[in-house]
């Protein structure tokens, strides 16, 4: 709890975030708390894929989202991509050593989602009657 607690001040006292006025907890969590990134994440964590690969195990994405999100992480520097000089061309994203480490830091958030699903759609479903 110690590192929550030191955040927590920090951004209570204003100094959170460096001079330039970004603040790395929104400047981060942006990129990853959006709908796909860290589905993709946990995806590449098995390994290098193509973008076609991807595409299939996560089929309520549109292509023009996916791209998207590969290019944001790329961005990021938490994967790469590579082209390989077949016919037609060949794309691979693969995570980085940086975007390796993230596993560790998101597996627990992965497991309490799973855990506590259940009760976050009952909420939802109980809220939403009562409104």
């Amino acid at each position: 709890m110690g590192d929550i607690d030191t955040v927590v001040a920090r951004i209570q006292q204003g100094n959170g975030r460096p001079a330039e006025g970004v603040c790395p907890i929104r400047d981060v969590l942006d990129q990853l708390g959006d709908k796909w990134s860290m589905l993709l994440i946990f995806l590449l964590a098995a390994g290098a894929q193509r973008f076609g690969e991807l595409r299939r195990k996560l089929p309520d994405i549109s292509q023009r989202m996916l791209t998207q999100t590969l290019r944001d992480l790329t961005r990021n520097g938490l994967v790469t991509r590579t082209v390989h000089p077949t016919r037609p061309p060949s794309v691979e994203y693969a995570l980085t050593p940086q975007g390796f480490t993230l596993l560790d830091a998101l597996g627990p958030l992965l497991r309490w989602a799973e855990d506590h699903h259940d009760y976050v759609r009952s909420s939802r479903r109980r809220f939403d009657a009562e409104a």
